[in-house]
């Protein structure tokens, strides 16, 4: 049942039934409304034509305004013109209006719901035009108003509007006047005139135009809904992208330097292994405390990413900063390779971003040293505190050079943190040799990541 009642719910929304339906409406009216009576032909141009003499002829007109409505969207200029047509020539036969006669209203509402605005307006006033004319020319036509009047022109008596059926008429066919006066001529009528047909067309253009600005309005709604979710869904997926780009700079950072301790005391502890046993077990506990530690960093970068929250095993972890320089740099020498670390300037508290980018840049930088400087090379941190940015260098006298990571996530990384904050990272050859990095981070509280 439900899918019947669907499939005619269907068949009445489409906007060819609803013509139909919408011009048998106004057939079923105007037979209600006239009946066989009200079709025949009493004055009028044509009266001379004797097949507009029978009651078929008001009914063809009828039905060409019923047909106009019925194709009012398929064809509508068209549609106005031919009911215009009939709709005059009704006029002009002296009969009076039926439901049928509002197809020109009708068409014109749906030109100007559907049409540009300068096409309904030209259609409108063209309508306009047609009318004002013919209610001039009956007006000044010299004739009484066949449809109003069924007396003579002086001294005869008003039918009122919408009378039917023929005047009376004499034994000898014309109409019984008064003894001394002359039979009055008939004319076509024009319905009330300009007023009244006039307020009807601009009526029907203004429900159609107000439709159509509805529509619009609503469609502009819509299209500015549909950009907005498009845009949440983009600025959602950048800021996925973004995440997962962090994550990955952290646990690079995290894996690279860990990684690199662990294979440098793994290194140094087989070569002391047959002579210096314990120096042996000692990278061994280096390793243990380095595997764990990066382990703890992995799982804080993957909780904070799930939850937010820097929660690992139900303790908080701090967040790394500048302030854990000197332990990075201790594991860094127990690793076996010589730092130098200076500060100038006055230390101070940092903006979170700014100080976990600058925690990262060093680590980084440190584990090129240790995986390309080469064995016997020294390191060289200087951190300056600047009155509006922080300067980083870390710069090694080996005689490697990082090309390997020139591609890979490294470098990349160093510069995204920095970019991310304003400043900017080099990177190249020292000029004592060796290699340098160099990062410069402003301190401006309004960059990005100055809010902890």
């Amino acid at each position: 049942m439900k899918t019947y009642v669907a499939a005619l719910w269907h068949a009445l929304r489409r906007w060819s039934v609803q013509d139909a339906g919408l011009a048998a409406v106004l057939l079923a009216g105007t037979w209600a409304w006239t009946g066989t009576a009200a079709t025949e032909v009493r004055s009028g141009w044509f009266a001379e034509v004797l097949w507009l003499q029978e009651p078929l002829a008001r009914w063809v007109l009828i039905g060409v305004c019923v047909a106009a409505v019925a194709v009012r969207r398929k064809w509508p200029i068209p549609a106005l013109a031919a009911a215009s047509l009939a709709t005059v020539v009704q006029m002009s036969l002296a009969a009076g209006p039926v439901p049928a006669d509002c197809a020109v209203p009708i068409i014109v509402y749906t030109i100007a719901a559907q049409r540009r605005r300068t096409v309904s307006l030209a259609l409108l006033g063209a309508a306009l035009a047609v009318a004002m004319a013919w209610s001039a020319f009956v007006t000044l036509d010299g004739k009484s108003d066949g449809w109003l009047y069924a007396g003579p022109r002086t001294g005869g008596h008003e039918r009122p509007p919408g009378a039917s059926g023929p005047p009376p008429r004499s034994a000898t066919g014309d109409a019984a006047l008064p003894r001394g006066e002359e039979p009055a001529a008939f004319g076509p009528t024009a319905w009330g005139g300009i007023p009244i047909l006039g307020s009807l067309l601009v009526v029907a253009w203004a429900i159609g135009w107000g439709l159509q600005s509805r529509r619009a309005y609503l469609g502009e709604l819509n299209a500015r809904a549909q950009d907005l979710e498009r845009e949440r869904d983009q600025q959602a997926a950048l800021a996925v992208a973004a995440e997962r780009a962090r994550i990955t700079r952290e646990l690079h950072d995290v894996v690279a330097h860990g990684l690199a301790v662990i294979v440098m005391q793994a290194q140094g502890g087989a070569a002391a292994f047959a002579k210096r046993p314990t120096d042996t077990l000692a990278a061994l506990d280096t390793i243990v405390a380095t595997g764990r530690a990066s382990l703890a960093d992995m799982r804080h970068v993957l909780s904070t990413s799930a939850s937010g929250a820097g929660q690992i095993d139900g303790s908080a972890r701090p967040v790394p900063g500048l302030a854990q320089l000197p332990r990075l740099i201790e594991q860094v020498r127990q690793a076996g390779t010589p730092i130098q670390f200076h500060i100038n300037g006055s230390p101070r508290p940092l903006p979170t971003g700014v100080d976990v980018s600058s925690y990262r840049i060093v680590q980084e930088a440190l584990t090129n040293t240790m995986k390309h400087a080469g064995p016997g090379a020294c390191a060289q941190i200087v951190v300056s505190y600047g009155s509006d940015e922080l300067r980083l260098d870390v710069s090694d006298n080996g005689a490697g050079e990082p090309a390997a990571d020139k591609a890979g996530n490294g470098l990349r990384g160093m510069r995204e943190r920095a970019a991310l904050l304003g400043g900017e990272v080099t990177a190249g050859p020292g000029p004592d040799g060796g290699y340098a990095i160099r990062a410069c981070i402003p301190l401006d509280p309004a960059e990005p990541g100055a809010s902890g």
